[in-house]
């Protein structure tokens, strides 16, 4: 997201804890942030020249602030006052007090994944096919399995640069494994129908939108709708939840990925492609649980690696690669499950 797109944060707080925690987190998450002090350093004259979409107030102390009142005294200013003393951010409770931050700012000042949808369309005008990871033999006769239910289910999870990323992911990846998707990408719900097509232009995985009571194919990537929770019947077929995502993300890859692994246990995964924030580290821990997997893209192929990051700092990630590197990685994984890889192991990753 660029600074001309992101709303502008002005931070106040009284601990130098506090501020880093803050700038950290509303950073990642895309927001601008053009201010970020100490209130007592401050005068009421000195808020003249500060320009915010939004003043985020965060204090340990509750003896009254002359800022804060000359703020809050302030026609068309927007204040929010903070959820109160952040977690470690490898805690288990942080996501919990990021996803009510965010999702106070996002009401307030908008969504900071609004920069995602108009990007599909550098990706629909890219010409050039790229060059697919050969099928091995040990998996070819998976080829006939294609448009059956699939047995293994893995989840794409991304936000900011994400369409990107899983498009190379998916370009690489070679049709006929056993196995389908569902992606989840933080992207505004008028860009959902675009997103199909964007992302799977140039790959062998049909890339599709929601069809209800039917179950995830081997060879398809099922879109996670933005609007409302997909979920699972008993027999694995798709179900909506007639519900909203949990607050912020639409769609919640936290609520996903605990509606995946609560389904299909030992039998899928997660990669966590490149996008802004910690949306996901909730729920890794049950993957992991229940026998799923979780890996991640690298940090210098993400055009943000908070969310991949996130679950790395928290040691949830056992592997980390460029898009094509995680497809590599995934071919070697099922072939390991059918039968000998070492042919495999020989092949350009590059």
């Amino acid at each position: 997201m660029t600074e001309a797109m992101a709303a502008r944060i002005a931070v106040l707080a009284d601990t130098s804890l506090q501020r880093h925690v803050l700038q950290q987190a509303l950073s990642a998450n895309g927001y601008q942030v053009v201010l970020n002090n100490d209130p007592g350093r401050l005068e009421p004259a000195d808020l003249d020249g500060t320009e915010a979409d939004l003043w985020l107030v965060d204090l340990a102390q509750t003896e009254d602030s002359p800022l804060v009142d000359a703020l809050l005294e302030r026609d068309r200013t927007l204040v929010l006052f903070g959820e109160g003393h952040a977690p470690e951010r490898n805690s288990e409770h942080y996501p919990r007090w990021e996803r009510r931050l965010f999702g106070k700012l996002k009401r307030l000042v908008g969504d900071s994944t609004h920069a995602v949808g108009p990007r599909l369309e550098v990706l629909k005008g890219e010409a050039q096919r790229p060059v697919q990871l050969e099928l091995p033999r040990s998996l070819a006769g998976s080829e006939a399995q294609t448009g059956a239910p699939a047995a293994q289910v893995w989840l794409l999870a991304a936000s900011l640069g994400g369409p990107e990323a899983v498009k190379a992911f998916l370009d690489a990846l070679p049709g006929g494994l056993p196995l389908g998707f569902i992606y989840a990408q933080h992207i505004e719900a008028s860009f959902e129908s675009a997103l199909s097509q964007a992302v799977g232009r140039h790959s062998q995985w049909q890339v599709r939108q929601v069809c209800e009571d039917e179950p995830v194919r081997c060879g398809e990537v099922i879109i996670a709708p933005i609007g409302e929770e997909l979920c699972f019947a008993a027999d694995g077929s798709l179900r909506l939840s007639g519900r909203c995502w949990p607050e912020p993300y639409s769609p919640s890859i936290d609520q996903m990925m605990l509606n995946l692994a609560q389904q299909f246990g030992g039998r899928c995964g997660v990669i966590a492609f490149s996008g802004m924030g910690s949306d996901g580290s909730a729920a890794a821990a049950y993957v992991l649980r229940q026998g799923g997997r979780v890996w991640t893209q690298r940090a210098d192929s993400c055009a943000c690696s908070s969310m991949p990051d996130t679950l790395r700092e928290g040691g949830y990630s056992s592997f980390s690669g460029n898009p094509r590197e995680l497809a590599q990685a995934l071919v070697i994984h099922l072939a390991k499950q059918a039968g000998p890889v070492a042919a495999l192991l020989e092949q350009d990753i590059s």
